[in-house]
């Protein structure tokens, strides 16, 4: 039998607003699931890891600590938290550059993660900016993959363009799906309908290398109508809170709706599995995280409050990341169809 190929993801267990204990599960999960395909690497404060994981006792053969001596706490900006040298998210990300790691996992301080991540990775070559890509449910029942959700809150017609480049990209390493269908977030699917960023870039689009359909509007992404939306980074972010915002709604109304009368009870028992299904859509814990395209490694940056389930989901993303060589495939298809066009020849 061959035995799998191992791949090392760093998780960065400091900083987060959800406990250490909690993120640490989440790694110990991942790394029990992913036996010999794995190694686990908790990066923090060794004394407060080491405690942790004494209240374990299977704690697995998998799993090793590397000793960071400070935390980004969550409230500094992004640049602030550059200038730790010795931070949790500093000495995993070196970690990732220095070869000894594949990936790194981080709930932590989401603008110190990925400022750090440029400092210390860098870009592949051919990218002006990096994006966050976040997985959206759809009721055709795979996910489209939204991008910017929040790196980039004003941007360039061609860092849209590259945006959509990685976003097909990943989406065909992950799912298998050869041209996946590419879209840009407008007010109107009409050439005419957007402003003068949509104008832009869809002209960059319409002369690309990917399936690009043209122009799509909001309702589109939970339709399931493309596999990738792309915008900026301004409004990603506003869908993605959006979308986090539809669980709890759903939930209250539910509840609400129960208690009217006895009928309304007996319904929702027999509907409870259905119910299940439809909120785990939209929990962001089944996604676990969203990875950071276009800096020259594997970053998956995973929601500050998330429990040990998400973290588990975030670690199984960076390691299919890893296992599928997305960043490799990112890279060379960069340079052997779009560098030299202008559409990544955007700078900062």
């Amino acid at each position: 039998m061959v035995s799998p190929e191992k791949y090392t993801v760093v998780l960065d267990v400091m900083g987060a607003d959800t406990p250490v204990e909690e993120i640490v599960e989440g790694g110990l999960i991942a790394a029990r699931e992913k036996g010999d395909s794995l190694h686990m690497i908790l990066v923090g404060r060794r004394e407060t890891i080491d405690r942790v994981l004494s209240q374990h006792q299977d704690v697995p053969s998998n799993v090793s600590v590397q000793h960071a001596e400070s935390e980004v706490p969550m409230h500094v900006p992004g640049t602030d938290g550059v200038r730790m040298r010795d931070s949790s998210i500093r000495i995993g990300l070196q970690s990732v550059r220095d070869g000894r790691a594949d990936a790194f996992v981080s709930p932590g301080n989401t603008g110190a993660v990925m400022a750090t991540a440029l400092l210390t990775l860098g870009r592949i070559k051919g990218v002006g900016r990096p994006a966050i890509a976040s997985n959206f449910p759809t009721s055709a029942g795979q996910p489209t993959v939204v991008l910017d959700v929040g790196a980039n809150a004003d941007c360039k017609p061609a860092h849209l363009s590259q945006f959509a480049i990685m976003g097909s990209l990943y989406y065909s390493a992950i799912s298998g799906v050869e041209a996946p269908r590419v879209g840009l977030l407008s007010i109107g699917e009409e050439r005419s309908k957007g402003n003068e960023l949509i104008f832009n870039a869809r002209k960059l689009l319409k002369n690309s290398r990917i399936n690009f359909i043209g122009n799509i509007e909001g309702r589109d992404i939970l339709s399931g109508t493309v596999n990738v939306a792309v915008t900026d980074g301004f409004t990603g972010n506003l869908l993605l809170k959006f979308a986090e915002s539809i669980t709890p709604m759903l939930v209250k109304s539910i509840r609400r709706q129960i208690q009217t009368n006895v009928f309304s009870r007996v319904g929702a028992m027999l509907l409870a599995p259905f119910l299940r299904r439809m909120r785990n859509n939209f929990d962001y814990a089944e996604s676990g995280g969203a990875p950071l395209l276009g800096v020259n490694g594997i970053v998956v940056i995973s929601h500050g409050s998330s429990n040990a389930r998400a973290i588990y989901n975030a670690i199984k993303v960076a390691h299919e990341m890893a296992s599928r060589k997305v960043i490799d495939r990112i890279r060379q298809e960069l340079v052997a169809n779009h560098i030299g066009n202008n559409i990544v020849s955007a700078r900062n």
